[in-house]
Parts: C-alpha cells; structure tokens; sequence
C-alpha cells in the first residue's frame, strides 16, 4: 500500500483502495498546484485557506460541523487585524463594517463613568478604528475570496501523519458518504481551543487551562433608549454593550464561576441574576434576548505555551496555538495574524522547504502569542477582582490614569494594535 501511495504521488491524482479509503494526493486537480488542507473552518482557517489560495495553492478546507453559520457572536477586529486582511485584499470590506464613531469608556454597575475613551483617538493612534461585526459577516467576507467547493463541511478531520521534507502530511477525513485520505504539502490545523491536532503532535503539553472564568455572549436589537459603547467592571463580574453596522447591539458578559457550572433554569435568567439590576441599557438586552440565544462558555487559555507552532508539515494557528482570555478582544485578531504569517512563509509553493517555512513562522508567532496570551490572563485578573477594597482600589487607579489623558489609557495596547504584516498590502480582491 506505501508503493501504492507513491504511485499515486508521482502521477499527482486520486485513487479509491479496494482495502482502504479514497486517496487524494497533491496536484490530484491536474494542476499542478501544491495542495493544502485546512483542518476547521473558523476565522483563522478561512483567513488562512484565502491568503495561501492567493497565492496559487490548492486549498481544501474540512470543517466538522454541517454548515457554517456562526450563532450568536460578535468579533472585534482591531487595526492590526485589519492590516493583515490587507494583505488579502479584505482590508477595507471590514473597516466599511466600522459602527463605532463617537466615544465610550468604562463604567461601574451603578452607571458611573471611570473613564472616556474616543474612537478617533484610538484610530489616530493604531492607524483604524475599531470594527465590531457578527461573526457570520466574517465568514462570509472569507468564504466570498474562496472558489467553490474550498469548504467541505460534516467532515472529522484527522492529521494521521504530520509528515517531513521528504514526503507528504496526511489527514484522514470522515463524512457520512465514506472516508478519504489527504495527502499534502502543507496541513494547518485551526481546529480550536481543544485541538485533537496539537494533543498529537505535542502529547506532553499540558494543554488549556480553566480561567476561573465563564462567558455569556449574544446579539439582539438595538434598545430604544440611546447608549455610549461600554465595558463595565464589577465584583467578580464583567459586561460589554456594543453596536453593530447593521443596527443590532452585540453583548458579552464574564464572571467568576466553577468550571462546568450551569444555570438551573436558563442562561438568561443566570444573566438576570448577574446582571439584571446594572445600569441602562444591560437590563434592556437581557429582555430582549430569548433565553435559547445566549451563548455560554467556560474560558479555558493556553497559558503554557507550545515549544512550537509547528511539527513537520503541520502548523497550528489561532486557538489551536495559543488560546487566550478575551480580556485584549485579540484572540480572532491573533488567528488572523497567523494566517498571513504562515501563508507569507510558505509563499507560492514552488520552493517550498516545511523546515525552513514552518520554523520561521513559529520563530515570528510564538514569542508574540505567548506575549499576549500572559498580557491576556494579567488583564483578565485585574478585570476579575472580587474584594470589595480591591475593586475600589482599582476603580480609583483607572480614574487616576484616565486623567493623563487618553493616549495614557491606549498605551495598553501599544506592541498590540500597532503591529503590521510581513509584506505590502494587497489590492482589494
């Protein structure tokens, strides 16, 4: 059967196997083309699957659910983000998507204002704004830059065989009609916070951790009553109100929880309980939401980093990589500026080396990630506060510093916002 699979590679086509499953090679189109798959369809593996299919790979990309509409969730894109997605020609699509022009801040539960923030001070300072959109409408941005047929969903993927320089990464991949085998020169596993791919290739890792943290996210209709974009900072608990393009509102929400815990009843009244007595407009959303429409989940993060992104022909992006707290709003932004690293280094195939590409794509994402993965966790504890002398301290410190003047607040995220891709920008595709 190896022979077989030799064969196969030197003729650069398919075969079905009497005693095994369907075989796709490299270059089984006929084109010629060096092949990728993509193991998960989030935003990191669509980011991906563009940028290297821009570069004249043939990408396949297997997701395991049936379809790939996202429920529920908002994601923002940050200017760093946003320069990346430049670099595949989506740039300027997400910016048009931008709501929020006016100022914002953070709040305590009983309304008061800690601190202003603009958005003109924060584009002025990163080079964008801010762009807050459902996470459907990024998929469907990603998926419009693919040609037909790139996405395969209802299929489980599994890397069977990471590969090296002298043959190929293979990738088993089971749907309802059968199985097939994938061979490729390049596998990139976007396949979540609990990757099967990174338990294989590093079984040593410790893997995610649990926070102490859980997350409720939704989207509804605008209330009726106006309100300024917001965070606001509890005891132990967290809300964020922000618009969308389209008129809805997106809403997120954090508290300190045992791992695993669940409502009683439902979500939304979980929510009521938390959150219902907050200031204008949080008791509005929570009646605007259907309890089956609230999202929870436990936040796990990789705080132990991998000793690489990449084994073989595999490389790992996004949460797979480097899952982190949504304390920074980077974890999206992270994912997508993988994507265009990791594409930069393999550039069009033709002297392709895994080696030498994947180690110099973790050489540039692993000391960055891990930075922000522990710059994460440091905020995310600071946002987590629950002793009532140490949430006023806090609230003080943040009012203090908000009086040096914005761009003492925004540095923050300087080394974060800030940072840009390896190569030019693109034209819009």
């Amino acid at each position: 059967m190896e022979q077989d699979r030799a064969d196969v590679n030197r003729a650069g086509g398919s075969r079905a196997d009497a005693n095994g499953p369907d075989v796709i090679g490299p270059g089984a189109d006929g084109s010629g083309a060096h092949r990728a798959v993509v193991v998960g369809a989030g935003i990191g593996g669509l980011t991906a699957a563009v940028a290297l299919h821009r570069r004249g790979w043939r990408v396949t990309v297997l997701e395991r659910a049936a379809d790939l509409t996202p429920v529920g969730a908002g994601i923002g894109l940050a200017p760093n983000a946003q320069r990346a997605l430049d670099v595949v020609g989506l740039g300027d699509r997400v910016r048009a998507l931008s709501a929020w022009q006016g100022d914002g801040g953070m709040r305590t539960p009983g309304g008061r204002w800690l601190v202003r923030t603009d958005a003109e001070a924060a584009a002025a300072r990163f080079g964008g704004p801010l762009v807050l959109l459902h996470r459907a409408t990024l998929v469907g941005i990603l998926t419009s830059a693919l040609p037909d047929g790139t996405v395969r969903t209802g299929t489980t993927a599994t890397v069977t065989d990471p590969g090296d320089d002298r043959r190929p990464a293979r990738v088993t991949a089971v749907t309802p009609g059968g199985e097939t085998e994938w061979e490729a020169e390049l596998v990139l596993a976007a396949d979540g916070i609990h990757s099967a791919t990174r338990r294989a290739l590093f079984p040593a890792h410790p893997g995610p951790r649990y926070s102490g943290r859980t997350s409720w996210r939704m989207v509804v209709p605008a209330p009726g009553r106006p309100f300024a974009p917001h965070e606001t900072w509890g005891a132990g608990r967290l809300w964020g109100t922000q618009p969308l393009k389209d008129g809805r509102v997106y809403a997120y929400a954090m508290a300190t929880a045992p791992e695993g815990a669940r409502a009683p009843d439902d979500e939304r009244a979980e929510l009521l309980r938390l959150f219902g007595g907050w200031h204008h407009p949080v008791p509005e959303i929570l009646a605007a939401v259907g309890p089956d429409r609230v999202l929870r989940h436990d936040v796990h993060h990789l705080i132990t980093p991998l000793p690489a992104h990449h084994r073989g022909r595999v490389a790992l992006l996004g949460d797979a990589a480097h899952a982190m707290m949504p304390s920074l709003g980077q974890g999206g932004n992270q994912a997508v500026e993988d994507a265009v690293v990791l594409a930069h280094h393999a550039g069009s195939g033709d002297a392709f080396t895994p080696s030498r590409a994947l180690a110099a794509y973790t050489a540039d994402r692993l000391p960055r990630t891990t930075a922000v993965v522990r710059k994460a966790a440091r905020t995310g504890a600071l946002t987590m506060l629950s002793a009532r002398p140490a949430v006023a301290l806090r609230s003080a410190l943040v009012v203090a510093v908000s009086r040096l003047g914005p761009g003492f607040l925004l540095r923050g995220f300087d080394g974060i916002a800030d940072w840009r891709p390896p190569g030019e920008p693109a034209r819009p595709a």
